[in-house]
Protein backbone atom coordinates (compact mmCIF):
# COMPACT_ATOMS: atom_id res chain seq x y z
CA UNK A 1 0.00 0.00 0.00
CA UNK A 2 1.46 3.29 -0.81
CA UNK A 3 1.27 6.30 0.12
CA UNK A 4 -2.00 8.55 -0.80
CA UNK A 5 -0.78 11.77 -3.18
CA UNK A 6 -1.89 15.40 -4.01
CA UNK A 7 -4.03 13.50 -7.41
CA UNK A 8 -5.59 10.58 -4.99
CA UNK A 9 -6.70 13.85 -2.45
CA UNK A 10 -8.29 15.71 -4.83
CA UNK A 11 -9.87 13.18 -5.64
CA UNK A 12 -11.40 12.61 -2.68
CA UNK A 13 -12.40 16.00 -2.00
CA UNK A 14 -14.49 16.05 -5.09
CA UNK A 15 -16.23 13.10 -4.26
CA UNK A 16 -17.35 14.59 -0.68
CA UNK A 17 -18.19 17.55 -2.34
CA UNK A 18 -20.47 15.97 -4.96
CA UNK A 19 -21.93 13.84 -2.19
CA UNK A 20 -22.36 16.12 0.61
CA UNK A 21 -22.34 19.78 -1.43
CA UNK A 22 -20.76 22.73 -0.47
CA UNK A 23 -23.14 23.89 2.29
CA UNK A 24 -22.91 20.58 4.24
CA UNK A 25 -19.48 20.43 4.05
CA UNK A 26 -19.48 24.19 5.44
CA UNK A 27 -21.83 23.03 8.47
CA UNK A 28 -19.55 20.18 8.86
CA UNK A 29 -16.82 22.47 9.57
CA UNK A 30 -18.31 24.81 11.39
CA UNK A 31 -19.74 21.82 14.16
CA UNK A 32 -16.26 20.11 14.42
CA UNK A 33 -14.63 23.56 14.76
CA UNK A 34 -17.15 23.82 17.57
CA UNK A 35 -16.19 20.79 18.91
CA UNK A 36 -12.93 21.13 18.87
CA UNK A 37 -13.27 24.58 20.91
CA UNK A 38 -14.89 22.90 23.37
CA UNK A 39 -12.90 20.27 23.94
CA UNK A 40 -9.72 22.67 24.76
CA UNK A 41 -12.07 24.94 26.97
CA UNK A 42 -13.04 21.84 29.02
CA UNK A 43 -9.05 21.13 29.44
CA UNK A 44 -8.63 24.51 30.43
CA UNK A 45 -11.30 24.36 33.21
CA UNK A 46 -10.02 21.17 34.31
CA UNK A 47 -6.47 22.33 35.06
CA UNK A 48 -7.71 25.47 36.51
CA UNK A 49 -9.43 23.20 39.09
CA UNK A 50 -6.92 21.11 39.59
CA UNK A 51 -4.65 24.23 40.68
CA UNK A 52 -7.34 25.65 42.66
CA UNK A 53 -8.09 22.47 44.47
CA UNK A 54 -3.78 21.98 44.94
CA UNK A 55 -3.96 25.61 46.00
CA UNK A 56 -6.69 25.02 48.56
CA UNK A 57 -5.19 21.90 49.96
CA UNK A 58 -1.91 23.68 50.52
CA UNK A 59 -4.13 26.22 52.45
CA UNK A 60 -5.61 23.56 54.58
CA UNK A 61 -2.44 21.70 55.47
CA UNK A 62 -1.01 25.51 56.60
CA UNK A 63 -3.92 26.50 58.83
CA UNK A 64 -3.91 22.54 60.35
CA UNK A 65 0.16 23.06 61.07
Amino acid sequence: MGNIGPGQLLLIALIVLLIFGAGRIAEIGKGLGAGIRNFKKGLHEDDEDEKKQLTEGSKDNDKNA
